[in-house]
């Protein structure tokens, strides 16, 4: 397991290439010699005798060539095939395989909840548990999380541990002195009820806050057309003061009827009237280490591993409007938060004024959350076109709606997520801080990019300083390219109130440890290890640890590993720290761990999710998100 590097290390005599890490001498090597050497020792871990001429037949993952520099482009149009393409963007076609595919038959809940089946015979599931016993896969361990946290694995006989806690008659064990701890206890909020999805699909749900705010801005371009577009320009304060004051009187009205639902408790003066913007809950985000909202990536398992190393706010992935408001469980998942976050907020994506005030309303009546985030920097075509995201920044009037109507229906806070911009060489953000400040925005971050750039570049960290001038006294956090503490220290420095870090704590999640300990921390292969086991943990725990539960683990653990396998370890840097932007070169850890760790090749990953979840199915097929790493 220790063999040392420098055996399979042929030195290379060069200088540093431009776009790659720095990396010591002694730990580099070529790629088939790394490949050689991480697919060896695996069949040696294994007790297989491989010959290498097998190895390579076998082997059907690999990586891309090294990064080429820019030449001209006409010698590169005739050096390429006419039909060859850079790997960029998206996999929009990849194979999208739901994880109830690596489950054929599955056990009725009914067998599980010792009760009788409603369906009769007409269900599709097993009801003999030798049927069901003879056709489920192997267990993956001796022990099951579930159980040992908190004293009952809600998934019985189909769990992937079950001999953990199955007594020889196929009963499920359960420990009561765990099982009273959690008694009461709500780890997980902001779960869909099926009430109110049942609810939200008839439409009946009721939206009475947002009806007047769009009952105002109704009135006011009825008054706008009646009048002319010339008046109504000549005294824009004055119409939004009116609609602000009819708002007010209607409030006041309704105040005096009866409620169409009994209440139950002592009434509060928030019962009746709406709380000012300085009575609402607020929220200290000075000084912060902020999580950001990653799509995919940053789920509720994650977020968690990322709390245990020192994140101070965390915010739940992007989530569409239109989707919440049609109850869909899959997009009220987004929503969910786990007890240890202790600063948590939910980010929405919408470009409508009546959407995005409707929910607001609905976030803010059925879940707890510290602030609400508006996705005003989603660079995506799909987001993009239809005037989301980044579309926002150029719609002023329709993002001036959006972000009142929401401030009208909350009682937190609400902050924005913007970009410099659009195009890459015409920033904008720097016009839209100041309205944002009058529209009643309580916190801004500015992510140092335009849509155009995407991740190309260098975040523009000169202009998110001069940003933050404008906004204040709004605190404004600054994004991009932080991935150690020295990094932070220089975001720091320019001004900004608080930093959100967002591929940084992907590729490296002790990065927050870092930054408020002041330190490099050479960190050890079994300590990510145990990072990684930490994360299949908590997501067997929120998604399942039968089949279905364990193989949508490994699919998100995989999607982190596509990210993680860009970290070198501090001691085989040659320059520290590693810089975002750096390619890492093919390199050789000081144990095979941390060298099986380094692999961008995605079989590797497999691997590695062989280690903690068990074998993959027979039928199972993984390719990244992203075509950058698409390595076939």
């Amino acid at each position: 397991m220790d063999q040392p590097a420098e055996e399979h290390v042929e030195k290379r005599t060069d200088g540093a290439v431009k776009g790659e890490a720095a990396i010591k001498s002694e730990f580099l090597t070529t790629k088939e010699k790394f490949h050689r050497f991480v697919d060896l020792e695996w069949q040696r871990q294994k007790g297989e005798n491989v010959s290498e001429n097998d190895k390579t037949e076998k082997t059907s993952l690999g990586e891309p060539d090294a990064k080429k520099l820019k030449v001209d482009l006409e010698e590169e149009s005739k050096a390429e095939k006419p039909d060859a393409k850079r790997l960029r963007g998206q996999n929009k076609s990849r194979p999208h395989k739901k994880p109830t595919t690596y489950d054929e038959k599955r056990l009725c809940l009914s067998v599980i909840q010792d009760r009788v089946c409603s369906y009769g015979d007409k269900c599709h599931f097993h009801h003999s548990v030798a049927d069901y016993l003879a056709t489920k896969p192997a267990d993956i361990g001796e022990s099951c999380y579930l159980y040992d946290t908190f004293g009952k694995c809600t998934y019985g006989l189909s769990c992937r541990f079950a001999k953990a806690h199955t007594t020889p008659d196929f009963k499920t064990m359960e420990n009561a002195e765990l099982m009273k701890a959690y008694e009461g206890r709500i780890v997980v909020k902001n779960s869909l009820s099926k009430d109110l999805q049942f609810r939200l699909r008839k439409h009946s749900v009721s939206f009475k806050m947002s009806a007047e705010y769009l009952k105002t801005l109704s009135d006011k371009r009825d008054k706008r057309e009646h009048q002319g577009n010339g008046d109504a320009c000549a005294d824009p304060a004055g119409g939004e003061q009116q609609a602000s004051t009819e708002a007010q009187l209607q409030i006041q009205a309704s105040s005096n009827e009866q409620p169409p639902v009994k209440t139950i408790g002592p009434l509060t003066d928030a019962d009746v009237i709406k709380l000012h913007p300085c009575e609402r809950k607020q929220v200290d985000f000075k000084d912060k280490l902020y999580l950001a909202p990653l799509t995919t990536c940053g789920n509720l398992p994650f977020r968690r591993v990322c709390k245990r190393f020192g994140a101070d706010i965390t915010c739940g992935e992007m989530a569409m409007c239109t989707n919440l408001l049609q109850g869909q469980q899959s997009e009220w998942a987004l929503l969910k938060r786990h007890e240890s976050e202790d600063v948590f907020g939910v980010q929405v994506e919408g470009c409508f004024p009546d959407t995005m005030t409707r929910c607001a309303e609905l976030i803010n009546n059925h879940t707890e959350v510290d602030f609400v985030d508006i996705n005003s920097g989603c660079p995506i075509d799909l987001v993009y076109k239809k005037g989301g995201g980044c579309g926002l920044m150029t719609r002023t009037r329709k993002f001036e709606q959006i972000i009142k109507g929401m401030n009208y229906v909350l009682d937190v806070p609400l902050t924005v997520k913007i970009r410099t911009g659009v195009q890459e060489k015409s920033n904008i953000a720097h016009k839209l801080i100041p309205e944002m400040k009058k529209w009643g925005v309580s916190m801004v971050t500015l992510h140092g990019r335009s849509r155009e750039q995407r991740y190309t570049k260098l975040a523009d960290w000169d202009y998110i300083n001069t940003c933050s001038q404008l906004a204040s006294p709004v605190p404004l956090f600054g994004n991009g390219d932080i991935l150690s503490y020295e990094d932070a220290m220089k975001a720091r420095q320019t001004g900004v109130s608080g930093i959100m870090i967002a591929r940084g704590a992907l590729i490296k999640p002790w990065i927050f440890t870092e930054i408020k300990e002041n330190r490099h921390w050479d960190i050890s292969s079994s300590e990510r290890l145990d990072i990684l086991k930490d994360f299949t943990n908590f997501g067997l725990e929120h998604w399942g640890s039968d089949t279905r539960g364990v193989e949508k683990t490994r699919n998100f653990l995989l999607e982190w590993l596509s990210f993680m396998c860009r970290y070198i370890p501090v001691g085989l840097l040659e320059r520290v720290p590693q810089k975002i932007n750096e390619r890492p070169q093919y390199y050789l850890g000081r144990n095979y761990l941390e060298s099986l760790m380094a692999s961008q090749n995605v079989g590797d990953w497999i691997r590695i999710s062989e280690m903690l979840l068990g074998p993959v199915p027979k039928n199972f097929n993984f390719l990244p998100k992203h075509k950058a790493n698409s390595y076939k």
